[in-house]
């Protein structure tokens, strides 16, 4: 991070030498990263979440179809990955510049949260929202694939993560580190969420007029609880776990390998 100095005295400057402050290589620099991450990750995962849908799906694996047409619909994914992974990126970085982070700020989780959580909202409303019946047309297909996914949580975590390890080994983490940070990051945030993510998939999966079409998320969950009980709640969690722990890894270790290289 570049240190910009406010040229007036007794002023509450975010970037006046207290606080970093992105310069514009660095903006531009995590735009372009964040872009090419994006594509990445929705490319490789695509079939991987489509599997975990169907698999989550009432009407069981087969005839939700099974292993065919896999990459079903991913150009319109694929279209969409540069801006909106290149959006949350620059969002993300610019919020966090102006917070207190790193190891040494007690502030430095909820700093990521915060920064990680504006950088999926803002992109939504400028990037993803304008694709969103393309999406729709996708998902009715049988993939429920969301990009958000592998990054609001395991992105905060992961960043957490890398602040304590850079405090330990007394430098700034390798890409390589930073893709292992939000590989265990993203693992551990698909196991948490998986029963949500299960009553996503039957929201969005559910025929006009039944009771799951009314998107009412605690009784989807209520009635997968009475129907399968555990094992339904955490349908697919195994390839949903693989999937967004690799793409954790290859999120944050493109990103920030793209980055350095850039800078």
């Amino acid at each position: 991070m570049g240190w910009a100095r406010s040229a007036g005295t007794g002023t509450a400057d975010p970037c006046s030498g207290q606080q970093p402050c992105m310069e514009p290589r660095e903006s531009w620099a995590a735009l372009a990263a964040g872009g090419v991450a994006g594509v990445c990750v929705d490319l490789i995962l695509f079939p991987l979440d489509t599997v975990k849908t169907r698999l989550q799906s009432p009407q069981g694996f087969r005839k939700a179809g099974g292993f065919r047409g896999i990459y079903a619909g991913v150009p319109s994914t694929a279209i969409g990955s540069f801006p909106n992974a290149a959006a949350f990126f620059i969002t993300y970085e610019n919020v966090k510049s102006v917070l207190p982070h790193g190891s040494s700020s007690y502030l430095s989780p909820a700093t990521h949260m915060v920064a990680a959580s504006l950088g999926e909202v803002i992109p939504f409303s400028l990037v993803q929202f304008p694709l969103w019946e393309s999406l729709k047309a996708v998902n009715a297909s049988g993939n429920g694939y969301c990009p958000g996914t592998v990054r609001v949580s395991p992105a905060a975590g992961a960043q957490c993560e890398q602040d304590l390890w850079s405090w330990k080994q007394g430098h700034v983490v390798d890409s390589w580190q930073s893709a292992v940070c939000g590989a265990f990051a993203g693992g551990f945030a698909a196991a948490v969420t998986t029963p949500l993510d299960v009553a996503k998939t039957r929201i969005m999966l559910a025929k006009a007029g039944s009771s799951n079409a009314r998107g009412n998320v605690l009784a989807a969950l209520g009635g997968i609880w009475r129907t399968q009980g555990l094992s339904g709640l955490f349908a697919g969690v195994v390839p949903r776990m693989a999937a967004i722990s690799l793409g954790g890894f290859i999120f944050l270790g493109t990103y920030e390998k793209t980055r350095q290289l850039l800078l």
